[in-house]
Protein backbone atom coordinates (compact mmCIF):
# COMPACT_ATOMS: atom_id res chain seq x y z
CA UNK A 1 0.00 0.00 0.00
CA UNK A 2 1.20 3.53 -0.80
CA UNK A 3 2.53 5.37 2.28
CA UNK A 4 1.67 8.75 3.03
CA UNK A 5 3.77 10.86 5.52
CA UNK A 6 1.87 12.53 8.42
CA UNK A 7 4.76 15.65 8.87
CA UNK A 8 5.66 13.94 12.35
CA UNK A 9 8.52 11.44 11.49
CA UNK A 10 8.12 10.27 15.22
CA UNK A 11 4.92 9.50 14.53
CA UNK A 12 5.28 7.95 11.24
CA UNK A 13 8.13 5.56 12.50
CA UNK A 14 5.67 4.62 15.58
CA UNK A 15 2.47 3.59 13.33
CA UNK A 16 4.44 2.83 9.74
CA UNK A 17 3.45 6.23 8.76
CA UNK A 18 -0.04 6.75 7.11
CA UNK A 19 -1.47 4.92 3.82
CA UNK A 20 -3.64 6.16 1.21
CA UNK A 21 -7.25 5.72 1.80
CA UNK A 22 -6.37 5.94 5.91
CA UNK A 23 -9.56 7.45 8.06
CA UNK A 24 -8.01 8.44 11.29
CA UNK A 25 -9.67 9.19 13.98
CA UNK A 26 -7.73 10.98 17.05
CA UNK A 27 -9.93 10.63 20.60
CA UNK A 28 -8.62 13.29 22.39
CA UNK A 29 -8.56 14.31 25.90
CA UNK A 30 -8.13 18.80 26.67
CA UNK A 31 -4.72 19.92 26.79
CA UNK A 32 -3.22 17.31 24.63
CA UNK A 33 -2.58 19.61 21.40
CA UNK A 34 -4.64 17.64 18.91
CA UNK A 35 -4.03 21.00 16.62
CA UNK A 36 0.22 20.47 16.16
CA UNK A 37 -0.81 16.77 14.40
CA UNK A 38 -3.20 18.39 12.32
CA UNK A 39 -0.88 21.75 11.48
CA UNK A 40 2.17 19.45 10.35
CA UNK A 41 -0.58 17.18 8.58
CA UNK A 42 -1.80 20.26 6.17
CA UNK A 43 2.26 21.34 5.86
CA UNK A 44 2.98 17.52 4.49
CA UNK A 45 0.03 17.90 2.37
CA UNK A 46 0.81 21.44 1.17
CA UNK A 47 4.42 20.08 0.85
CA UNK A 48 3.52 17.55 -1.46
CA UNK A 49 1.21 19.62 -3.42
CA UNK A 50 -2.21 17.76 -2.27
CA UNK A 51 -5.68 19.75 -2.18
CA UNK A 52 -6.48 20.30 1.55
CA UNK A 53 -10.63 20.53 2.90
CA UNK A 54 -10.55 21.73 6.13
CA UNK A 55 -14.32 21.38 7.65
CA UNK A 56 -14.45 22.85 10.65
CA UNK A 57 -17.43 23.25 13.54
CA UNK A 58 -15.68 24.29 16.40
CA UNK A 59 -13.07 27.40 15.18
CA UNK A 60 -13.71 30.15 13.66
CA UNK A 61 -11.89 30.96 9.94
CA UNK A 62 -9.75 34.14 11.61
CA UNK A 63 -8.73 31.11 14.22
CA UNK A 64 -8.28 28.74 11.93
CA UNK A 65 -5.87 31.03 9.60
CA UNK A 66 -3.96 32.53 12.03
CA UNK A 67 -2.80 29.12 13.58
CA UNK A 68 -1.95 27.31 9.73
CA UNK A 69 0.10 30.42 8.48
CA UNK A 70 0.94 30.91 4.98
CA UNK A 71 -0.85 28.96 1.90
CA UNK A 72 1.62 28.45 -0.53
CA UNK A 73 -1.23 27.61 -3.41
CA UNK A 74 -4.41 28.99 -2.44
CA UNK A 75 -5.76 26.43 -5.23
CA UNK A 76 -5.59 23.96 -3.37
CA UNK A 77 -6.97 24.80 0.47
CA UNK A 78 -10.22 25.03 0.94
CA UNK A 79 -12.41 26.00 4.34
CA UNK A 80 -15.63 25.01 4.55
CA UNK A 81 -16.81 27.08 7.47
CA UNK A 82 -19.60 24.99 9.77
CA UNK A 83 -19.02 27.53 12.80
CA UNK A 84 -19.65 30.69 12.03
CA UNK A 85 -23.30 30.07 11.35
CA UNK A 86 -23.70 27.42 13.71
CA UNK A 87 -21.92 27.24 17.09
CA UNK A 88 -20.68 30.87 16.10
CA UNK A 89 -24.52 31.65 15.45
CA UNK A 90 -23.78 34.44 13.09
CA UNK A 91 -22.58 36.66 15.34
CA UNK A 92 -20.73 39.76 14.71
CA UNK A 93 -17.48 38.98 15.92
CA UNK A 94 -17.36 36.25 13.71
CA UNK A 95 -19.44 37.53 10.59
CA UNK A 96 -17.19 40.54 9.86
CA UNK A 97 -14.32 38.21 8.87
CA UNK A 98 -16.33 38.05 5.27
CA UNK A 99 -16.71 42.06 5.03
CA UNK A 100 -12.88 41.77 3.75
CA UNK A 101 -11.62 40.36 0.64
CA UNK A 102 -11.02 37.02 0.81
CA UNK A 103 -7.65 35.75 -0.81
CA UNK A 104 -8.25 32.02 0.03
CA UNK A 105 -11.25 29.93 -0.96
CA UNK A 106 -13.86 30.05 2.58
CA UNK A 107 -16.98 28.64 2.02
CA UNK A 108 -19.73 29.71 5.28
CA UNK A 109 -22.07 27.05 5.30
CA UNK A 110 -25.67 29.00 5.70
CA UNK A 111 -27.35 25.96 7.60
CA UNK A 112 -24.89 23.37 9.13
CA UNK A 113 -27.77 21.95 10.30
CA UNK A 114 -28.70 20.38 7.19
CA UNK A 115 -26.63 17.26 6.69
CA UNK A 116 -27.84 16.72 3.67
CA UNK A 117 -26.92 19.71 2.32
CA UNK A 118 -23.86 19.58 3.93
CA UNK A 119 -22.89 16.17 2.13
CA UNK A 120 -23.96 17.74 -1.41
CA UNK A 121 -21.51 20.47 -0.61
CA UNK A 122 -18.29 18.09 0.09
CA UNK A 123 -19.51 15.71 -2.96
CA UNK A 124 -19.56 18.66 -5.23
CA UNK A 125 -15.66 20.04 -4.14
CA UNK A 126 -14.51 16.49 -4.58
CA UNK A 127 -15.58 16.70 -8.00
CA UNK A 128 -13.64 19.60 -8.72
CA UNK A 129 -10.27 17.76 -7.41
CA UNK A 130 -8.33 14.96 -8.67
CA UNK A 131 -8.72 12.03 -5.97
CA UNK A 132 -5.81 11.70 -3.33
CA UNK A 133 -6.66 14.69 -1.39
CA UNK A 134 -6.27 15.69 2.34
CA UNK A 135 -9.27 15.85 4.78
CA UNK A 136 -9.40 17.46 8.35
CA UNK A 137 -12.32 17.31 10.28
CA UNK A 138 -11.64 19.60 13.22
CA UNK A 139 -14.54 17.83 15.41
CA UNK A 140 -16.84 15.30 15.33
CA UNK A 141 -17.80 16.66 19.13
CA UNK A 142 -18.87 19.89 17.19
CA UNK A 143 -21.35 17.83 14.08
CA UNK A 144 -22.67 15.69 17.23
CA UNK A 145 -23.10 19.15 19.37
CA UNK A 146 -24.85 20.99 16.44
CA UNK A 147 -27.05 17.63 14.76
CA UNK A 148 -28.15 17.17 18.70
CA UNK A 149 -27.67 13.02 18.12
CA UNK A 150 -24.75 11.60 17.81
CA UNK A 151 -26.80 8.45 15.71
CA UNK A 152 -26.95 11.26 12.93
CA UNK A 153 -23.10 11.82 13.35
CA UNK A 154 -22.73 8.17 13.05
CA UNK A 155 -24.41 7.78 10.06
CA UNK A 156 -22.53 10.47 8.38
CA UNK A 157 -19.48 8.94 9.01
CA UNK A 158 -20.51 5.75 8.01
CA UNK A 159 -21.80 6.99 4.63
CA UNK A 160 -18.45 9.28 4.46
CA UNK A 161 -15.04 7.53 5.63
CA UNK A 162 -15.82 4.35 3.03
CA UNK A 163 -16.54 6.95 -0.03
CA UNK A 164 -13.27 8.94 1.61
CA UNK A 165 -11.19 5.32 1.33
CA UNK A 166 -12.35 5.00 -1.99
CA UNK A 167 -11.47 8.14 -3.54
CA UNK A 168 -7.82 7.29 -2.11
CA UNK A 169 -8.18 10.30 0.27
CA UNK A 170 -6.17 10.57 3.91
CA UNK A 171 -8.75 12.18 6.29
CA UNK A 172 -8.11 13.09 9.77
CA UNK A 173 -11.59 13.06 12.14
CA UNK A 174 -11.19 14.52 15.68
CA UNK A 175 -13.39 14.04 18.98
CA UNK A 176 -13.34 14.86 22.47
CA UNK A 177 -13.02 11.35 23.91
CA UNK A 178 -15.27 12.17 27.04
CA UNK A 179 -17.87 13.44 24.84
CA UNK A 180 -19.19 10.44 23.45
CA UNK A 181 -20.70 7.01 24.55
CA UNK A 182 -18.72 3.99 24.36
CA UNK A 183 -20.66 2.59 21.85
CA UNK A 184 -20.10 5.40 19.30
CA UNK A 185 -16.85 4.91 19.48
CA UNK A 186 -16.73 1.39 19.68
CA UNK A 187 -19.00 1.72 16.35
CA UNK A 188 -16.19 4.04 14.53
CA UNK A 189 -13.46 2.04 15.39
CA UNK A 190 -15.15 -0.77 13.85
CA UNK A 191 -15.09 1.16 9.81
CA UNK A 192 -12.28 3.04 10.59
CA UNK A 193 -9.21 2.35 9.86
CA UNK A 194 -6.61 3.90 12.45
CA UNK A 195 -7.83 5.07 15.78
CA UNK A 196 -5.06 7.04 17.69
CA UNK A 197 -5.87 8.24 21.77
CA UNK A 198 -4.18 10.96 22.91
CA UNK A 199 -4.58 11.73 26.90
CA UNK A 200 -2.54 13.02 29.75
CA UNK A 201 -1.64 11.29 32.91
CA UNK A 202 0.72 13.03 35.78
CA UNK A 203 1.54 15.82 33.72
CA UNK A 204 2.57 14.38 30.74
CA UNK A 205 0.92 13.79 27.89
CA UNK A 206 0.79 10.46 25.90
CA UNK A 207 -0.21 8.64 22.49
CA UNK A 208 -1.27 5.65 21.75
CA UNK A 209 -2.72 3.40 19.31
CA UNK A 210 -6.19 1.92 19.26
CA UNK A 211 -6.67 0.32 15.94
CA UNK A 212 -4.11 0.28 13.07
CA UNK A 213 -5.04 -1.40 10.38
CA UNK A 214 -2.86 -3.83 7.85
CA UNK A 215 0.52 -2.88 10.33
CA UNK A 216 1.88 -6.03 11.76
CA UNK A 217 4.03 -3.57 14.52
CA UNK A 218 2.09 -3.52 18.04
CA UNK A 219 4.83 -1.17 19.27
CA UNK A 220 2.17 1.67 18.52
CA UNK A 221 -0.58 -0.37 20.96
CA UNK A 222 1.66 0.96 24.20
CA UNK A 223 1.61 3.95 25.93
CA UNK A 224 4.50 6.16 24.38
CA UNK A 225 4.93 9.92 26.00
CA UNK A 226 5.39 12.75 23.45
CA UNK A 227 6.86 16.79 23.63
CA UNK A 228 6.10 20.07 21.95
CA UNK A 229 8.66 21.87 20.73
CA UNK A 230 8.81 24.44 18.32
CA UNK A 231 5.61 23.50 16.66
CA UNK A 232 6.66 19.54 16.26
CA UNK A 233 6.16 16.46 17.89
CA UNK A 234 8.76 14.07 19.76
CA UNK A 235 7.71 10.90 20.63
CA UNK A 236 9.58 9.08 22.90
CA UNK A 237 9.48 5.37 22.77
CA UNK A 238 9.20 3.30 26.34
CA UNK A 239 10.26 0.24 27.56
CA UNK A 240 7.44 -1.91 29.13
CA UNK A 241 6.55 -5.69 29.70
CA UNK A 242 5.43 -7.37 27.07
CA UNK A 243 2.04 -6.54 26.89
CA UNK A 244 -0.48 -9.19 27.60
CA UNK A 245 -2.49 -11.06 24.79
CA UNK A 246 -6.21 -9.76 25.88
CA UNK A 247 -7.46 -10.75 22.72
CA UNK A 248 -6.43 -14.51 23.12
CA UNK A 249 -7.87 -14.24 26.56
CA UNK A 250 -11.53 -12.94 25.68
CA UNK A 251 -11.24 -15.74 22.76
CA UNK A 252 -10.19 -18.27 25.25
CA UNK A 253 -13.19 -17.48 27.73
CA UNK A 254 -15.55 -17.18 25.24
CA UNK A 255 -15.07 -20.65 23.83
CA UNK A 256 -14.83 -22.11 27.27
CA UNK A 257 -18.68 -20.72 28.04
CA UNK A 258 -19.77 -22.04 24.10
CA UNK A 259 -20.64 -18.81 22.79
CA UNK A 260 -20.08 -17.57 19.68
CA UNK A 261 -19.14 -14.23 18.57
CA UNK A 262 -22.05 -13.05 17.57
CA UNK A 263 -23.75 -14.24 21.16
CA UNK A 264 -21.12 -11.84 22.94
CA UNK A 265 -21.41 -9.42 20.93
CA UNK A 266 -25.36 -9.12 21.55
CA UNK A 267 -24.49 -9.33 24.99
CA UNK A 268 -22.61 -6.38 25.21
CA UNK A 269 -23.89 -4.32 22.95
CA UNK A 270 -21.42 -3.92 20.24
CA UNK A 271 -20.88 -5.40 16.59
CA UNK A 272 -19.57 -9.25 16.06
CA UNK A 273 -16.53 -7.36 13.54
CA UNK A 274 -15.77 -5.33 16.70
CA UNK A 275 -15.23 -8.67 18.60
CA UNK A 276 -13.31 -10.19 16.54
CA UNK A 277 -10.70 -7.58 15.88
CA UNK A 278 -10.84 -7.50 19.36
CA UNK A 279 -9.88 -11.37 19.43
CA UNK A 280 -7.07 -10.81 16.87
CA UNK A 281 -5.85 -7.86 18.90
CA UNK A 282 -6.21 -5.64 15.71
CA UNK A 283 -8.16 -3.07 18.23
CA UNK A 284 -7.85 -2.88 21.99
CA UNK A 285 -10.99 -2.04 24.12
CA UNK A 286 -11.98 0.86 25.80
CA UNK A 287 -12.18 0.12 29.73
CA UNK A 288 -15.92 0.24 29.61
CA UNK A 289 -16.47 -1.70 26.98
CA UNK A 290 -13.81 -4.56 28.38
CA UNK A 291 -15.62 -4.00 31.61
CA UNK A 292 -19.09 -4.84 30.16
CA UNK A 293 -17.35 -8.00 28.22
CA UNK A 294 -15.58 -9.55 31.51
CA UNK A 295 -18.94 -9.39 33.52
CA UNK A 296 -20.85 -10.84 30.21
CA UNK A 297 -17.92 -13.66 30.19
CA UNK A 298 -18.51 -14.29 34.23
CA UNK A 299 -15.07 -13.02 35.28
CA UNK A 300 -13.43 -10.98 36.48
CA UNK A 301 -10.83 -7.68 35.15
CA UNK A 302 -8.35 -9.31 37.69
CA UNK A 303 -8.82 -12.69 36.37
CA UNK A 304 -8.45 -11.51 32.57
CA UNK A 305 -5.38 -9.37 33.35
CA UNK A 306 -2.94 -12.00 35.54
CA UNK A 307 -0.74 -13.93 33.36
CA UNK A 308 -1.39 -17.22 34.74
CA UNK A 309 1.66 -19.41 35.81
CA UNK A 310 1.48 -22.12 33.71
CA UNK A 311 0.81 -20.39 30.73
CA UNK A 312 4.40 -21.90 29.75
CA UNK A 313 3.40 -24.85 30.78
CA UNK A 314 4.07 -27.60 27.33
CA UNK A 315 2.87 -30.26 29.14
CA UNK A 316 -0.68 -31.30 29.50
CA UNK A 317 -1.84 -33.77 31.62
CA UNK A 318 -4.95 -36.44 30.90
CA UNK A 319 -6.66 -35.31 34.44
CA UNK A 320 -6.19 -31.32 33.76
CA UNK A 321 -7.93 -31.99 30.83
CA UNK A 322 -10.75 -34.01 32.36
CA UNK A 323 -11.03 -32.14 35.73
CA UNK A 324 -14.00 -30.36 34.19
CA UNK A 325 -15.99 -29.61 30.92
CA UNK A 326 -16.01 -26.85 29.40
CA UNK A 327 -19.16 -26.48 28.22
CA UNK A 328 -21.94 -29.55 28.02
CA UNK A 329 -24.78 -29.91 25.01
CA UNK A 330 -26.93 -32.33 25.30
CA UNK A 331 -25.75 -36.12 24.92
CA UNK A 332 -21.93 -34.31 24.66
CA UNK A 333 -19.03 -33.01 26.68
CA UNK A 334 -16.68 -30.39 25.51
CA UNK A 335 -13.10 -30.57 27.29
CA UNK A 336 -10.33 -27.70 26.65
CA UNK A 337 -6.94 -28.55 26.10
CA UNK A 338 -4.93 -25.56 24.95
CA UNK A 339 -6.73 -21.84 23.44
CA UNK A 340 -4.81 -19.28 22.86
CA UNK A 341 -5.01 -16.37 20.41
CA UNK A 342 -4.30 -18.51 17.65
CA UNK A 343 -5.76 -21.76 17.33
CA UNK A 344 -7.79 -23.92 19.88
CA UNK A 345 -7.95 -27.85 20.93
CA UNK A 346 -10.91 -29.34 22.35
CA UNK A 347 -11.75 -33.28 22.95
CA UNK A 348 -15.31 -33.99 22.71
CA UNK A 349 -17.19 -36.59 23.73
CA UNK A 350 -20.23 -37.89 22.59
CA UNK A 351 -22.62 -40.15 24.31
CA UNK A 352 -23.72 -43.47 22.70
CA UNK A 353 -26.16 -43.18 20.26
CA UNK A 354 -26.44 -39.24 20.93
CA UNK A 355 -27.17 -36.78 18.37
CA UNK A 356 -25.73 -33.03 18.81
CA UNK A 357 -26.62 -30.09 17.02
CA UNK A 358 -23.40 -28.08 15.15
CA UNK A 359 -24.09 -25.17 17.12
CA UNK A 360 -21.96 -26.67 19.39
CA UNK A 361 -19.16 -26.41 17.38
CA UNK A 362 -17.44 -22.63 17.02
CA UNK A 363 -18.95 -21.04 13.05
CA UNK A 364 -15.70 -18.78 12.62
CA UNK A 365 -12.27 -19.90 11.76
CA UNK A 366 -10.84 -23.29 10.06
CA UNK A 367 -11.84 -26.50 11.62
CA UNK A 368 -9.85 -29.70 11.67
CA UNK A 369 -11.68 -32.68 13.40
CA UNK A 370 -10.05 -36.10 14.04
CA UNK A 371 -12.13 -39.14 15.08
CA UNK A 372 -10.17 -40.54 18.01
CA UNK A 373 -12.52 -43.52 19.14
CA UNK A 374 -15.70 -44.79 17.56
CA UNK A 375 -18.01 -44.10 14.48
CA UNK A 376 -19.63 -41.03 13.73
CA UNK A 377 -21.97 -39.75 11.12
CA UNK A 378 -22.16 -35.68 10.06
CA UNK A 379 -24.60 -33.82 8.11
CA UNK A 380 -22.41 -30.85 6.71
CA UNK A 381 -24.19 -28.03 4.12
CA UNK A 382 -27.40 -30.57 3.92
CA UNK A 383 -24.51 -33.93 2.40
CA UNK A 384 -24.44 -37.07 5.19
CA UNK A 385 -20.71 -38.93 6.04
CA UNK A 386 -20.08 -41.50 8.12
CA UNK A 387 -16.71 -40.80 9.84
CA UNK A 388 -14.56 -43.99 11.56
CA UNK A 389 -11.62 -44.23 14.25
CA UNK A 390 -8.89 -42.12 12.52
CA UNK A 391 -10.64 -40.35 9.82
CA UNK A 392 -10.69 -36.67 9.69
CA UNK A 393 -13.03 -33.47 8.51
CA UNK A 394 -10.91 -30.13 7.52
CA UNK A 395 -13.19 -27.90 7.37
CA UNK A 396 -12.71 -23.89 5.95
CA UNK A 397 -16.01 -22.21 5.43
CA UNK A 398 -18.44 -25.14 5.78
CA UNK A 399 -20.78 -25.81 8.67
CA UNK A 400 -21.52 -29.13 10.76
CA UNK A 401 -25.45 -29.29 11.51
CA UNK A 402 -25.09 -32.71 12.89
CA UNK A 403 -22.81 -35.07 14.51
CA UNK A 404 -24.31 -38.38 15.40
CA UNK A 405 -22.63 -41.30 17.43
CA UNK A 406 -24.11 -44.33 15.65
CA UNK A 407 -22.50 -47.08 18.24
CA UNK A 408 -23.15 -48.27 21.76
CA UNK A 409 -19.86 -46.79 23.19
CA UNK A 410 -18.93 -43.20 24.10
CA UNK A 411 -17.19 -41.50 20.33
CA UNK A 412 -14.10 -39.32 20.86
CA UNK A 413 -13.39 -36.32 18.63
CA UNK A 414 -10.00 -33.75 18.84
CA UNK A 415 -11.27 -30.73 17.60
CA UNK A 416 -8.56 -28.40 16.42
CA UNK A 417 -10.10 -24.59 15.45
CA UNK A 418 -8.14 -21.26 14.09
Amino acid sequence: MTKICSGINDLDNLIDSLYVGDNVVWEVEAGTAPEIFILNFIRQSFTENCHVIYVSFNKSPHTIFQKIGEIPSKENFVLLDCFTSGKGKNDRAFTKFYENALNVKVIKVDDPKNIDSFISLLNSLEDKFQSGGRYVFDSLTGMQDLWGDENRTYKFFTYLCPLLYDLETVAYWILEKDAHSQKFKANLRHITQVVLELYKRKDKVWIKALKLEGRPNREAFKPHPYEISTGTIAITSVRKEPSLDIGGKIKELRMKIGISQKDLADKVGLTPSFISQLESNQITPSLSSFLQICNALGVSLSDTLEKRADESQWLIKKEKIFSHPSYKENGMKGFSIVTNGTMSGTLMVIEPYAKVKGQAIPSEGKKLLYVLKGDVSVIIDGKGETLRSGDSLYLKQEVISLLKNEGGDSAEILLLSS
